[in-house]
């Protein structure tokens, strides 16, 4: 997953702090896993970690991605002296703060739900915690 055009640009590292305060309750589904951490989480990493929950269910629910990697990150090559400017893009990543909805899902019983959030938590960099609508 990437931004379909990005001209001219090489974003700044960025601040973190504070709490979600928008895209953090459930919208679509009604199982959900959440960070209770910060940090980036990789293009690569939500990838794994949609093929870690639809392999689980067997293609039986329905899951939403909320997080987009949206941020590009740079890196230097090795053996290069720190001179010369940044470094070439190498990635994208989505900035997650504590609160924020990862993924959502639906159409499946709960056991299901929570073990295939939990593969997918094994994959992602953030700590995170199963959340459900039902009260």
């Amino acid at each position: 997953m990437q931004p379909k055009q990005r001209k001219y640009r090489k974003e700044f590292r960025g601040k973190m702090g504070g709490v979600a305060t928008s895209n953090n309750e459930l919208a679509f589904g009604e199982y959900g896993l959440k960070s209770v951490d910060r940090g980036w989480v990789h293009a690569r990493e939500i990838e794994a970690a949609r093929r870690a929950i639809t392999g689980h269910i067997k293609r039986k629910g329905k899951v939403w991605i909320k997080i987009f990697p949206h941020k590009p990150y740079t890196k230097k090559p090795n053996n290069v002296k720190m001179i010369g400017g940044k470094g070439d893009l190498e990635g994208y990543v989505a900035v997650v703060v504590p609160g924020t909805i990862l993924f959502e899902m639906s159409g499946v019983d709960e056991v299901t739900a929570r073990e295939a959030l939990r593969l997918a938590a094994h994959k992602l960099s953030v700590l995170t915690k199963f959340v459900t609508s039902r009260r």
